[in-house]
């Protein structure tokens, strides 16, 4: 895979069997929200790395075991730590990917390593140091999705305190801020701030565009379709990697649907950012 070299001063840092940052190739971790059931995982697993591996991007395959922030009565939460990493190990056998899921507690982080290449610390989590240190301890990559209630800069403290301890194989994830109430907003700035701290960075293209209904009402627009332009943007800032959630019909997913790319429109829209960090590797 040809190396994009508006990249290279950014660690590089192995995923399973491929890798992300130093020059690599823009990386996609993708799919369902959380692990519903094995047959649409690997329909999805197996549609994005069909695309990915046409465009000779790098992919992770993403679901969740358990969404331990929900908070409605009744919500779907997924199958929990054992039946939702068995479903894990199966997308790997079956499509040979990577994967990635979120751990909750410091004692989940040696099982879910057992499965999961890339360990996800879910944003209103991203402070707490101990989960964080648990889940470098293991050896896998960690990935830091940094909370909306956090300025960029301060994500240096957080990756600078496992550097100190050893752990280097961290990248940091932004996912937006919140506005008001119940509203994402994005500062691409954030995105050119933390790449200085010489750790991958990955733009999440799909908790951005959740919002209050309201503030729709009168538009044509769905809060998915906001997906598109707001990736577009983040892959011309020179992003390491890009997370987007993804499955067959999004209006039955049982979570986050709202911010759900349908698996029909993957192939259109990587293609097109792929085109885009294909013009900035040229010209850099």
């Amino acid at each position: 895979m040809t190396k994009r070299t508006h990249r290279k001063n950014i660690h590089e840092v192995p995923v399973g069997n491929t890798q992300i940052g130093g020059g690599t190739p823009l990386m996609v971790i993708a799919g369902p929200c959380v692990v519903e059931d094995q047959g649409i995982c690997i329909e999805v697993a197996s549609e994005i790395k069909r695309v990915t591996d046409e465009l000779g991007l790098g992919y992770v395959f993403k679901a969740s075991y358990d969404k331990a922030n929900k908070t409605i009565a009744g919500s779907y939460r997924g199958p929990g730590v054992g039946d939702g990493l068995k479903t894990l190990k199966a997308v790997k056998a079956a499509v040979g990917v990577n994967v990635t899921t979120d751990v909750h507690e410091p004692e989940q982080c040696a099982e879910a390593a057992e499965f999961a290449d890339l360990l996800q610390i879910p944003a209103l989590l991203s402070k707490q140091i101990d989960l964080i240190k648990a889940a470098a301890a293991t050896g896998r990559a960690v990935n830091i999705k940094k909370g909306q209630f956090t300025a960029p800069w301060e994500m240096s403290n957080v990756l600078s305190r496992l550097s100190e301890d050893g752990f280097e194989n961290t990248m940091a994830t932004d996912r937006g801020y919140m506005f008001g109430y119940q509203t994402m907003i994005v500062d691409m700035r954030g995105l050119q701030i933390m790449s200085t701290f010489g750790k991958p960075v990955i733009f999440d293209a799909s908790h951005t565009v959740h919002g209050n209904e309201t503030i729709l009402s009168g538009t044509n627009f769905s809060h998915r379709d906001f997906i598109r332009p707001l990736g577009r943007s983040a892959v011309a800032n020179g992003v390491d990697g890009i997370f987007i959630e993804v499955h067959p019909d999004p209006e039955k997913a049982l979570s986050d649907g709202a911010g759900t790319l349908a698996l029909a429109d993957v192939a259109t829209v990587l293609k097109e950012w792929a085109a885009i960090d294909r013009v900035l590797a040229e010209n850099a």
